[in-house]
């Protein structure tokens, strides 16, 4: 899970090889050290049809189709650390990150090393005709023994759900907090996974599990479920596109019996926002002088709560909801703008998770509009999550909105000290 809570059965501490379950990582690893723009350069990212060890290159370019093919594999090692760097250097690298995501030191099985060595001859074959290709520049039989290392590395079932549960929480490992893979890069990965990662049953699976996944010949598969769960099985006996038949069998009924399908609808965005209208009294003038109104004085505030993970159709959802309490009516909407004199308007962020960089900018843009029409904006946020920098307070010629981390402070800032709720929702 993302917060690092581990459920399993089975032989949960059984070492076996990772195999190529090791692409997924090592492809961030290429993106990490290298750069995307030079990994695409060298590697596609369409599904190839093909089974995991043919020779399947893009005509153009004869880049290999993608990294999760063998081709494209061993083209994705030869460019951790660099170019230059021998396979012990760059299988030190994949063994030092691989760790980390693992949270503990994993070793190479080396009888399995020396017996996959010396049965590499195809792998051998396509890492000379990469090279011919150009598509490599280091020695074809380096990469391939560092490939074949990689590949030689031992993990348990428990080992690789922490693996995926660092993909499905964006990199950052759930125990550690430490990020591990950069976000981007795990877009990427978690992009090729579900495209590619299960060779030739590439599509049975999206359309049948729904989550990015890899498998690897020894029997494991992971999946990662973006921002929910990382899921790992073993089993050894494989089907004809060397998956595992009862891996395979475990994930769609996990998938189908806990709504793990990435297409499924969780929650529709319009449930993020919710508007309300709160009305307070002012306080008498004894116990707040500066803004004391007559006892009677009532002030309208329009209150916005949001909750949630907020992406763009939340943000989204914020805005218009702003727009119908401001805007003037219109023959689309009659009843828009009825609380445009309330005297202030309050966001609330208490409830929310995370907000991604587009919600971000789009919720800044609502407060800026707010502002230079010359209404008092009020923020509730306790965890600092918008994050309202001296580079967004800048950005806001007229002012910026007061930050605050509770209800109380915010009526205080509205009404002045001693204002009270007369007709309010929730802790107003």
């Amino acid at each position: 899970m993302v917060d690092g809570a581990v459920y399993s059965a089975g032989d949960d501490q059984v070492e076996f090889s990772i195999q190529s379950i090791s692409k997924a990582f090592v492809y961030a690893l290429a993106i990490e050290d290298a750069g995307l723009e030079k990994v695409l350069e060298k590697i596609g990212v369409e599904p190839s049809g093909d089974a995991f060890n043919h020779l399947s290159l893009h005509t153009d370019s004869n880049r290999p189709m993608n990294p999760m093919i063998n081709a494209g594999a061993i083209t994705a090692h030869s460019l951790v650390v660099s170019p230059t760097a021998t396979a012990d250097e760059r299988t030190e690298r994949i063994l030092s990150k691989l760790s980390k995501l693992a949270g503990r030191q994993l070793r190479v099985d080396e009888e399995i090393y020396e017996s996959e060595l010396a049965t590499a001859d195809r792998n051998m074959g396509l890492s000379y005709m990469l090279k011919a290709a150009g598509i490599i520049s280091c020695d074809p039989a380096e990469a391939v023994k560092g490939y074949v290392r990689q590949c030689s590395i031992l993990v348990t079932v428990r080992d690789l759900a922490m693996m995926a549960a660092c993909l499905c929480n964006a990199g950052v490992h759930p125990v550690t907090g430490e990020t591990i893979i950069h976000q981007n890069s795990v877009r990427q990965v978690l992009s090729v996974m579900t495209t590619c990662g299960m060779y030739d049953a590439a599509g049975d699976w999206v359309s049948n599990v729904g989550f990015p996944a890899k498998s690897g010949v020894a029997g494991g598969i992971i999946g990662s479920l973006p921002g929910q769960v990382g899921i790992a099985t073993f089993s050894p006996n494989l089907d004809e596109q060397g998956n595992s038949t009862r891996g395979i069998v475990i994930c769609e009924r996990l998938s189908r019996e806990m709504g793990l399908h990435m297409m499924d609808v969780s929650q529709i965005a319009r449930a993020t926002v919710r508007t309300s209208i709160a009305r307070l009294r002012a306080p008498h003038p004894k116990d707040d002088p500066d803004h004391a109104h007559h006892p009677d004085c009532e002030q309208k505030v329009v209150i916005f709560n949001m909750r949630g993970a907020v992406r763009f159709a939340g943000s989204e959802r914020l805005a218009r909801a702003v727009e119908y309490e401001f805007n003037a009516p219109s023959d689309e909407e009659p009843n828009a703008g009825q609380h445009a004199d309330a005297c202030a308007v309050v966001f609330s962020f208490r409830d929310v998770m995370s907000f991604n960089d587009v919600a971000k900018v789009i919720i800044h843009e609502v407060l800026h509009r707010l502002l230079s029409a010359g209404l008092t904006v009020i923020v509730i946020d306790p965890s600092a999550i918008l994050h309202w920098g001296e580079d967004e307070r800048n950005d806001c010629k007229v002012n910026h909105p007061e930050v605050v981390k509770n209800e109380e402070e915010a009526r205080d800032l509205i009404g002045g000290r001693g204002c009270s709720s007369v007709a309010s929702p929730d802790s107003w």
